[in-house]
């Protein structure tokens, strides 16, 4: 029986402004499993994400995330967990004067003692890792470049560089490839996608462009005002359900390179 690796019930979410972006969401993935998220924007994606990342609290409900309860254990605890979950950001948090092998060895900063982790802002301690997974996504030659000169594109790339080095139990991804031309975009979700199926991780990604989560994703999830509106095999996602989906988006489906959303 695979493991566990998220489960909503009953789970709610409301920002400090007191509104709501999710209700009532019930769901729950296995290990191993490949999940694309889709929806308008201000369907909930980015928060469905963030709430399995454990980067915000449902207001209602409850999650557990890799067998756990985040919210039930102690500070080191927590701290242990989130090392096992790996998150891209559409724009990737990189300090713009820090080289790309800098920021790729970031991916394993929650792993590494103190020690090792402070070292490894003054001198790369590991060049061949972080320069395997640059290759993986033709971004090897610039290893030592500093990342105000690298394109969107490029800075969205070293962000999945640093989770694949990481190597998360659980691999979230939030429009990981929105600054991406389409041949990039399929390299770059094709690499996440191995590396998640090699070591039996949850792959769960946020996308815009329908076309790419239909190509890549076994499993569909459509978000639609804060809750579930369908989950289903991608082979059942019909051009129906994707219309009433994105009906407020005026029966215009999202893509790669859209401008619509």
């Amino acid at each position: 029986m695979k493991k566990i690796a998220f489960s909503f019930k009953n789970v709610s979410f409301s920002h400090s402004n007191g509104k709501e972006a999710l209700r009532n969401i019930n769901i729950s993935a296995s290990a191993g499993e490949s999940i694309a998220i889709i929806g308008s924007s201000g369907s909930g994606k980015t928060s469905f994400l963030n709430l399995i990342a454990t980067s915000l609290r449902p207001s209602t409900g409850s999650i557990a995330v890799l067998n756990v309860d985040p919210w039930a254990i102690s500070k080191g605890q927590l701290q242990r967990l989130r090392s096992q979950i790996g998150l891209v950001h559409q724009a990737a948090p990189i300090p713009l004067r820090q080289r790309v092998i800098t920021a790729v060895l970031a991916g394993r900063l929650g792993r590494w003692p103190l020690w090792k982790s402070l070292l490894s802002l003054i001198y790369p301690v590991d060049i061949g890792g972080p320069q395997l997974c640059l290759q993986k996504l033709d971004l090897a030659d610039r290893l030592f470049d500093r990342c105000d000169r690298l394109s969107g594109g490029q800075l969205q790339r070293v962000g999945v560089a640093r989770v694949l080095y990481q190597k998360p139990q659980l691999l979230l991804a939030d429009e990981p490839v929105s600054a991406m031309d389409p041949v990039l975009s399929d390299l770059t979700i094709q690499r996440l996608l191995e590396d998640a199926q090699s070591r039996d991780a949850c792959f769960v990604a946020s996308l815009h462009a329908v076309d790419i989560a239909l190509r890549w994703f076994p499993r569909i999830i459509g978000l639609r005002d804060g809750e579930v509106f369908f989950d289903l095999p991608a082979s059942e996602v019909s051009e129906k359900l994707l219309q009433q989906l994105y009906e407020s988006e005026r029966g215009v489906l999202p893509k790669q390179g859209s401008t619509n959303i």
